[in-house]
């Protein structure tokens, strides 16, 4: 019993403990610190953390787009350089007679050395330097300016270089396209000289106005006369090929021509020279997006399939009126269909390409066919056939077939071409055919009478029949005597 009762007098003071314990007032018991004080102190440092890995990452992302779309845009340099040597210097050097093989290649060459000279000196500013509306001013002269920093009015992921680079390969070829109708009889003398001049006359304005800031007809950056050129159907395609007709008809035919015969001398040189053409146009295309983006996905399948199309197009009509189709005229449809969709390319869908690469396949086929029969003006090569005629084409089709959806342009939401039903986008492409062609027309005619008094234009007729390979290189493309 005694234990019993000692078990519940300490049960009982336990219990009187506790209850004393809890009634103590609250200042008397220890209070721990509030937690938001820690919370309040580290707030800021994990705030300034975060944002500087969010910065971080911005930039890293930032110079992986960089690095993206200067890669693309450094190998689509290179590929527009492939069409001018070898792809055009291939194509039309196995267009003409085999003792003028080695003078036409000679020069689609020569303009690769002479133009980029002219470029950094004063080309690139031309095109896009300043902001007026006809041509640029001499800001970028000598390259001035013009480094690792992007330009942001142009392309801005990518280096101001890489853009220079880009856009001289299109000076290149273009007035390398003019030697398709001078092939055969005009001297490289006067070669040089002339197309010296109608760069810095013909072309930069041209540039300036279409793809210059402030220029009269470009459509992104303040033109007057929005008309949309992708890659250069007005400045590169419709200036070169009016400047080619231009060209032959002040020339004059080539000595026999037409009663005697002048088949191309390989068609299998003219048959690479094409298909390299095909490949490297995708650089012209596709790289005129400025950026690896799906922008430039739309403007590569656009090329692709508008290039198929005209080639069965043109075919097509040959093998209606021939029985049959050859292979010159599959790759001329060919390069008539890349004409007709360099403007467009970044601007329509897959089938309204496939239509323009139709319709310009058939139509430089009469041009080349018909029309150029009838006038009976020697074209040597076709280049106003197919580029001045494809050019024209494709510009006017790039205002029917421009869509919002492809490239919004004029801003989101904001109908483009005449498929949004923007029709009267058709009166701006038309005001830049017809600037193009007058520029074209006035600028090549008084350039060849300059060229003319100061060096001459037309080899001798002695020279000519012996081959210009001989008379103005002292060489021969093929020595058949080893």
């Amino acid at each position: 019993m005694k234990s019993v009762g000692r078990k519940c007098c300490f049960k009982l003071v336990l219990v009187l403990g506790i209850v004393a314990l809890a009634a103590r007032p609250l200042s008397a018991q220890q209070t721990p610190a509030p937690a938001s004080t820690t919370s309040s102190s580290a707030t800021p440092e994990i705030s300034k953390a975060l944002s500087d890995k969010l910065k971080d990452l911005d930039q890293r992302v930032t110079a992986a787009q960089s690095a993206g779309d200067n890669a693309w845009m450094l190998v689509s340099a290179a590929l527009v350089l492939m069409m001018t040597g070898p792809g055009l210097a291939l194509f039309y050097g196995g267009l003409v007679r085999r003792k003028n093989t080695l003078a036409i290649m000679m020069q689609s060459f020569a303009l690769m050395a002479l133009i980029t000279v002219m470029w950094a000196l004063v080309g690139y500013s031309l095109c896009f330097g300043g902001n007026g509306p006809v041509i640029g001013g001499f800001e970028h002269a000598f390259l001035r300016g013009v480094g690792a920093e992007p330009n942001p009015d142009y392309a801005g992921t990518i280096p101001q270089a890489t853009f220079m680079v880009y856009q001289l390969m299109f000076a290149i070829i273009t007035p390398a396209l003019i030697t398709g109708a001078t092939a055969e009889r005009m001297k490289f003398s006067g070669t040089v000289l002339f197309l010296t001049l109608w760069f810095l006359v013909v072309y930069a304005p041209l540039a300036h106005m279409v793809w210059g800031k402030g220029g009269l007809l470009n459509a992104s950056l303040g033109g007057k006369f929005p008309c949309l050129d992708f890659a250069g159907g007005t400045v590169v395609h419709i200036s070169s090929g009016v400047s080619a007709l231009v060209c032959a008809l002040y020339l004059g035919k080539r000595t026999g021509y037409p009663k005697q015969p002048m088949p191309p001398h390989s068609l299998v040189l003219s048959f690479i020279g094409a298909c390299l053409l095909w490949v490297g146009w995708f650089g012209f295309n596709a790289g005129s997006a400025l950026a690896a983006s799906s922008l430039a996905t739309s403007a590569f399948v656009a090329t692709h399939f508008a290039t198929a199309a005209a080639a069965l197009g043109w075919s097509a009509a040959e093998w209606l009126k021939n029985g049959r189709a050859s292979a010159l005229g599959a790759i001329s449809g060919a390069v008539a269909g890349l004409v007709a969709i360099t403007p467009a390319s970044g601007f329509v869908g897959p089938m309204p390409a496939l239509a323009i690469g139709l319709i310009a396949g058939v139509v430089c086929y009469l041009m080349v066919t018909k029309v150029k029969a009838v006038f009976g003006y020697d074209d040597a090569l076709d280049a106003f056939g197919v580029h001045g005629a494809g050019g024209t084409i494709g510009a006017l089709l790039t205002g029917v077939f421009a869509q919002q959806v492809i490239n919004p342009i004029f801003g989101a939401g904001k109908p483009v071409g005449g498929l949004d039903g923007h029709w009267s986008q058709l009166g701006n492409q038309l005001v830049g055919v017809l600037i193009a062609w007058g520029f074209a027309l006035v600028g090549t005619l008084i350039l060849l009478k300059v060229t003319d008094l100061i060096t001459g234009l037309r080899v001798p007729e002695e020279q000519e029949i012996e081959g210009l390979d001989i008379t103005q290189h002292g060489e021969e493309a093929y020595n058949l005597e080893s």
